[in-house]
């Protein structure tokens, strides 16, 4: 948690209840715990949609790469049968 080891949140909880009061103690620190899910929750979806977001991109990236080479394919293909009968395109291998 943060890099903060059992001892220093023990020192913190310490200094809270003498400066805050015990009264005020239980309400700050449920205002506080709140806060935190909030922020883990809002951190939480924010990862999904990127993830989201990065998946897409790649699944479009592969359509792209199909979609060219079935190009590239067809070029392939209409310079064979455009070429005389015994001749090999120049750029068939």
């Amino acid at each position: 948690m943060f890099g903060i080891g059992s001892t220093e949140v023990l020192i913190i909880l310490a200094v809270a209840l003498v400066v805050l009061g015990p009264k005020n103690l239980p309400g700050i620190a449920r205002t506080v715990g709140k806060a935190m899910g909030e922020f883990r929750r809002a951190s939480t979806d924010f990862q999904r949609t990127i993830n989201a977001e990065v998946v897409l991109e790649e699944h479009e990236q592969k359509k792209k790469k199909e979609a060219e080479d079935r190009a590239a394919e067809e070029a392939v293909k209409a310079a064979n049968v455009q070429a005389p009968e015994g001749e090999q395109p120049k750029d068939a291998a």
